[in-house]
């Protein structure tokens, strides 16, 4: 049964990582910022096909939040705006509500970080996520472990988009994707 105190504890360190400039409300621009943060830190050109996936996932996915919400184009979001739209459109859904919403990001994060090219990501790709996304702190290797859910030694975007929905569901205590 998911825990709302946790839920929205969870949302609100999302709102501040998107929460780019710091001026409480989070805009298409934040998260144009945040992507190509991450593409830097992973040392890719922005030109490169895995960066525009990126740098065209986290805007996309930003467009279809609001649009859904009714918020017009242009218009940013207050925290409280921000934890509403993500229970309707992601908590209140389940896995189905998380894969609709964060697959493409998660997808584009996948092709970005795999340098062997299998579409899934190895132990020291994970290593390379969490440094890129500024979450090197965490014991990546005791996160990696609780997100591999088939024990194959591999991540794949499944598993990725389900261990988000669980991280902030609060089933699951590995801090994830730069939260």
């Amino acid at each position: 049964m998911p825990n709302r105190t946790v839920q929205e504890e969870r949302l609100r360190q999302r709102f501040a990582l998107y929460d780019t400039d710091g001026d409480g409300r989070v805009e298409r621009g934040d998260l144009e910022q945040e992507a190509r943060r991450i593409v830097h830190a992973f040392g890719e050109s922005e030109d490169s096909p895995k960066a525009q996936a990126l740098l065209h996932a986290y805007p996309h996915m930003w467009d279809h939040m609001t649009k859904t919400a009714g918020v017009g184009a242009g218009q940013g979001l207050s925290l409280e705006q921000f934890v509403q739209i993500a229970n309707t459109q992601m908590l209140d859904q389940g896995r189905a509500g998380f894969g609709h919403m964060l697959r493409p990001s998660i997808r584009a994060m996948v092709d970005l970080c795999d340098v062997d090219g299998d579409g899934q990501v190895s132990p020291e790709e994970f290593r390379k996520w969490l440094g890129a996304i500024g979450n090197d702190r965490i014991d990546a290797d005791a996160a990696f472990r609780a997100m591999d859910a088939d024990r194959n030694g591999k991540l794949s975007v499944e598993e990725i988009v389900a261990a988000v929905g669980e991280y902030h569901n609060g089933e699951l205590d590995a801090p994830l994707l730069g939260v």
